[in-house]
């Protein structure tokens, strides 16, 4: 598993409560596995039109995009300006996000290299110069580990079936018991229904049942 394993680096944005998780390929070949076993909750971010590190954001359950804080997609797009190499000295440039299921990786493409399946899904951010500030306590938060992308997405979609077996084994058993209840409210209504039934014919009998108790 050795061979499987990647070098990322991990950042903690604070400028959320509770803060988010951000991350980076160490290069390149790196990137190409992040852009292979991506999670469709993580946003990919780049500098635009220029070479510069992949950053990574992954969302919270039932999290979209949209409802990403403005605070936090500056400080993804603080970190990647600053692992740019030509974008870090640039002002004014624009950094690209997207969620990473709209990355379009060809065979024909170079390592590192992508596009987008609708480029109408991509969002922009405009950076007037470095937020030394921003970058600096991000870098305070840096933390390396070895990943293995692959066995990380698999467990992800093993989970999401298990939560789903469950889920649906909970709807099938909530179902037979409103089924159960349903039986049982019925057969209780036709159960009154006869004894009312029975009630009006002992008493129509003339009710002389009183003698028994003697």
């Amino acid at each position: 598993s050795l061979l499987q394993e990647k070098m990322v680096f991990y950042f903690v944005s604070s400028v959320v409560e509770p803060p988010t998780t951000l991350f980076m390929g160490l290069d390149k070949y790196e990137n190409e596995d992040l852009i292979k076993w991506g999670w469709p909750e993580d946003v990919w971010f780049h500098v635009d039109k220029v070479s510069s590190a992949h950053v990574y954001l992954r969302l919270k359950p039932g999290q979209t995009l949209e409802e990403l804080p403005h605070a936090v997609i500056e400080d993804c797009a603080q970190l990647v300006k600053a692992n740019s190499i030509t974008g870090n000295k640039m002002n004014d440039v624009d950094v690209v996000y997207t969620m990473w299921e709209n990355l379009n990786k060809t065979a024909s493409m170079d390592v590192g290299q992508i596009g987008f399946h609708k480029q109408k899904a991509v969002k922009k951010i405009r950076l007037p110069s470095r937020d030394n500030a921003i970058v600096n306590r991000l870098n305070k938060t840096k933390v390396e580990k070895e990943v293995d992308f692959r066995a990380e997405r698999e467990k992800r979609d093993r989970d999401l079936r298990e939560d789903k077996k469950r889920e649906f084994k909970k709807e099938e058993e909530a179902k037979k018991e409103e089924e159960k209840a349903r039986k049982e409210a019925a057969e209780l209504k036709s159960y009154s229904n006869l004894m009312t039934e029975e009630n009006m014919t002992s008493n129509r009998d003339g009710g002389d049942d009183s003698d028994d108790f003697m």
